[in-house]
């Protein structure tokens, strides 16, 4: 049984497939393809609201031949007590696969324990997998070429502004690692990667190759790409003021993308807070690629859907 629930669940050689994959699937969209899910039914169980992601998983889903079936956690029994475990072994006894958007990362790992079906990381706090592949091959579709997608990431430098202890920031460690990328992690000392992800990554069999630097426009250097997420994630608005002071010096502007290789790109998964972690003139400016990586999920979660069946 395959699972995808961290960047690292697919080999190098497994990824690179998937970057291949979800190329000619953005190419032949809209022509007759295999529908390698046809007859199967995949839920869709989300505890977070979500916009990108619920619509990508189910058009993807449905453009794979499946009928994706949303649940609300809200409005089930698991919100009400039922174990984890009890949960995933009936599921499995209706479904062909699912796809989790949740809060603790213990959770998905219990469904993908206790359940005899594949399981999609849709997100976690620890982790969002589906948006690290979508990202990289949005920048290996500019860097690459056909049948060497995947090997045209690396030694690029991608810096990370704002809390790099969250789940974006920990899977760009993850992810970096895994293509071979140079990761600087770029926000307050109080924000810094944790020990969690540390011992992921070491359990996986990576050293320690991403960087943490303070200073904002030191770690622009020289880079390939600037990349930021919102400061204030579901679950933190308590924490609101605290935060957009803390962060004040780390929002994208003009002057760090001058910092940054001339052909640098900007990105940022979704949804932006113009004027704070960004500003308009980055996020609208030409270096801007933010569209592209939305769009991208789409075909990016068919390729992984793929390759879990293959």
């Amino acid at each position: 049984m395959k699972h995808f629930l961290k960047e690292t669940d697919f080999s190098y050689s497994e990824a690179a497939a998937v970057f291949e994959l979800a190329a000619q699937l953005k190419a032949n969209r809209g022509k007759p393809q295999a529908q390698p899910l046809a007859g199967q039914t995949w839920g869709m169980l989300f505890s977070k609201s979500s916009t990108r992601t619920r619509v990508s998983f189910e058009v993807g889903l449905n453009e794979l031949g499946a009928k994706p079936l949303f649940m609300e956690q809200k409005n089930m029994q698991i919100d009400r007590g039922e174990t984890v475990e009890d949960t995933a072994r009936v599921l499995s006894r209706y479904l062909h696969g699912l796809v989790i958007r949740t809060h603790g990362h213990e959770i998905i790992e219990g469904f993908a324990r206790h359940g005899s079906m594949p399981v999609v990381n849709a997100l976690t706090d620890l982790l969002h997998p589906c948006q690290i592949y979508t990202d990289s091959f949005t920048l290996a579709e500019r860097w690459g070429q056909t049948g060497k997608l995947l090997e045209s990431l690396k030694g690029r430098k991608l810096v990370y502004y704002g809390d790099c202890a969250n789940n974006m920031a920990n899977s760009w460690i993850l992810g970096g690692a895994l293509f071979g990328m140079e990761i600087v992690l770029s926000g307050p000392e109080a924000y810094a990667p944790g020990v969690e992800i540390r011992n992921l990554l070491a359990k996986e069999g990576y050293s320690e190759t991403f960087v943490f630097e303070p200073d904002p426009v030191k770690a622009a250097r020289n880079a390939d790409v600037l990349y930021t997420d919102v400061w204030v994630s579901m679950g933190q608005e308590e924490e609101t003021a605290e935060r957009l002071k803390t962060f004040g010096p780390y929002g994208v502007s003009q002057q760090l993308m001058d910092q940054a290789r001339p052909d640098a790109y900007f990105m940022h998964c979704l949804p932006a807070h113009v004027g704070m972690e960004v500003t308009e003139e980055v996020y609208t400016g030409k270096a801007s690629i933010v569209f592209d990586e939305a769009e991208n999920r789409l075909h990016m979660q068919k390729a992984i859907l793929s390759q879990l069946l293959s």
